[in-house]
């Protein structure tokens, strides 16, 4: 009996990365039929969105195996996920647009976070590394499908808020085990806050301020001389 409750938190943070690679595996799908991507180039996207956030945390972490191949039974859930998304895709007609992306993509985001936030710190990680690699799980998994797929990757470009609303996630993650709340509780608490904020980011139109480039006045002395 003293196992049981390891196992059941151990399952429930499984639970939490599996519907998270769900969720951005249907992200890729969605930017792959968007370009029109062929089925293989969709399964690619699909799995760069799905996997490629825990890579990199894996590898940053010294994991091994990586969660992927740990658990290869996620690629054949993935292979037919895609498969599946694009006979219903093609049978409904269903015209797949930049917005429709989004809302797979922020559950992922914020389940992401939340998970990528315990490992870090089941890893005896310091707090603020555990709140960067939840952000690195839950970023760069749509950073790769954007770049695979020639676009500036909007995490960077779209100006609403985007890896800050899974930094804010990390730190409730954080702020949770130091208070003493459940694991499972931690976990949703987390993921909900990073998801709540993107979806309030995306409806309420939230931007961040953009670049711009400011005009050189005729006096500054980087202005070269007049010939």
């Amino acid at each position: 009996m003293p196992n049981a409750l390891p196992w059941a938190l151990s399952q429930t943070q499984f639970a939490v990365e599996v519907v998270a690679t769900i969720a951005f595996a249907l992200s890729g799908v969605i930017e792959g039929a968007r370009k029109r991507l062929d089925a293989v180039g969709i399964c690619v996207v699909a799995g760069l969105a799905a996997f490629g956030g825990g890579t990199v945390r894996d590898i940053l972490l010294d994991r091994r195996p990586l969660f992927w191949v740990q658990h290869a039974g996620w690629v054949w859930v993935l292979l037919a996920l895609c498969v599946g998304a694009m006979l219903v895709m093609r049978a409904k007609h269903l015209d797949p647009t930049a917005r429709a992306m989004q809302w797979p993509d922020a559950l992922g985001l914020g389940l992401f976070t939340a998970v990528g936030t315990q490992i870090a710190i089941d890893a005896q990680m310091p707090a603020i590394i555990a709140v960067i690699l939840g952000m690195v799980t839950a970023v760069f998994g749509g950073v790769l499908r954007d770049i695979v797929c020639n676009e500036i990757p909007r995490a960077f470009s779209d100006h609403r808020p985007y890896a800050i609303c899974s930094f804010a996630g990390g730190w409730v993650l954080v702020l949770a085990h130091a208070a003493g709340l459940s694991q499972w509780g931690a976990l949703l608490a987390a993921a909900g806050t990073a998801t709540a904020l993107r979806v309030a980011a995306v409806l309420l139109d939230w931007r961040l301020p953009a670049w711009q480039a400011g005009t050189v006045r005729r006096d500054s002395p980087i202005e070269p001389p007049e010939r």
